[in-house]
């Protein structure tokens, strides 16, 4: 019997030797930590633009978010994928770790500055920086050390590769999709409801910006917006949560606005955005341009450029 054989014979039995309560575990750890990755990160490489921006709101420079989110993003993928199959996970649980540990050094350096903002490092999933968040990190960070204990020793590190590989075609494909995506020409509703009234869209210059009372980058952003003149610019803001304290969240920012829309759910399923805040810039009701990053100088001076504010 060749070594390999013989060594694949001793892994087999050393799993079979198990407790059935840590083969089970294990793979509920594996499991969900593979869900949680596999979301995490391809959601990364579908729509990076979005990542990046959240990159940056974590403090990552702004020249890195972008390589930041799709790095990130294959390392989740191919963590999540490695974790799903048994003869690589021990592989992925230790890059998990890794991940996890290196991403909680990350924060704590930066504690004071991002404590109570929102980390936003899955989608869908709302955590402020704080005790808490440390908890639930180091929490899957036991998870992992399970998934890769109690596994069997990984092996295959051309196949391991080819995973790799095809990761990296699926961000490279993913990336070439989002970035084709257009910043103009969509149509707007011809109107929409203010305070049970029609506001129309279609004339002259609007700017529309979606944001939650309850976010901070929400608020950053509009107060740089309170800088702006706007002249003929009518400013309709949007809130796509809690919309009772929208008058609250403007008076505490002191962004001045024309309206404030009902119709959040109408107009995200035109914008088709992920998260706020998000500015659209509308003239005629046609979309001239779209703004994920509304915390940078550079939103507000493409406004100016586009004659939208002064």
């Amino acid at each position: 019997m060749s070594e390999v054989a013989t060594g694949r014979s001793v892994d087999i039995q050393r799993t079979e030797e198990l407790p059935r309560w840590k083969f089970w575990l294990a793979w509920i750890c594996a499991v969900g930590l593979a869900v949680t990755f596999l979301v995490s990160g391809v959601w990364k490489l579908t729509d990076p633009q979005s990542a990046a921006v959240r990159m940056t709101q974590a403090l990552v420079p702004k020249v890195l978010s972008m390589p930041a989110a799709i790095g990130f993003g294959i390392a989740e993928v191919f963590t999540g994928v490695l974790l799903l199959v048994p003869r690589f996970r021990r592989w992925g649980a230790w890059l998990a770790a890794l991940m996890l540990v290196a991403f909680m050094v990350y924060i704590g350096i930066f504690y004071n500055t991002l404590r109570g903002e929102d980390c936003n490092c899955f989608p869908w999933i709302r955590r402020v920086v704080g005790p808490v968040f440390f908890i639930t990190d180091f929490l899957m960070l036991l998870m992992a050390a399970a998934a890769g204990w109690w596994a069997r020793p990984s092996r295959g590190m051309r196949p391991a590769l080819a995973v790799l590989g095809a990761v990296c075609v699926f961000a490279a494909v993913s990336y070439g999709l989002a970035t084709r995506t257009p910043k103009e020409g969509i149509v707007a509703p011809e109107m929409v409801m203010v305070a049970g009234k029609p506001f129309a869209l279609h004339e002259g210059k609007v700017f529309l910006f979606f944001f939650n009372p309850e976010c901070l980058h929400c608020a950053h952003a509009a107060k740089e917006l309170a800088k702006l003149e706007w002249g003929q610019t009518r400013v309709v803001v949007v809130s796509t949560q809690l919309n009772p304290f929208a008058p609250d969240f403007l008076k505490e920012t002191g962004l001045k606005a024309d309206a404030i829309a009902d119709e959040a759910e109408t107009l995200r399923a035109v914008f088709r955005f992920v998260d706020v805040p998000y500015g659209v810039a509308l003239e005629n009701g046609v979309q001239r341009a779209a703004f994920t990053d509304m915390e940078s100088p550079e939103a507000a001076a493409e406004l100016r450029r586009l004659g939208f504010a002064r």
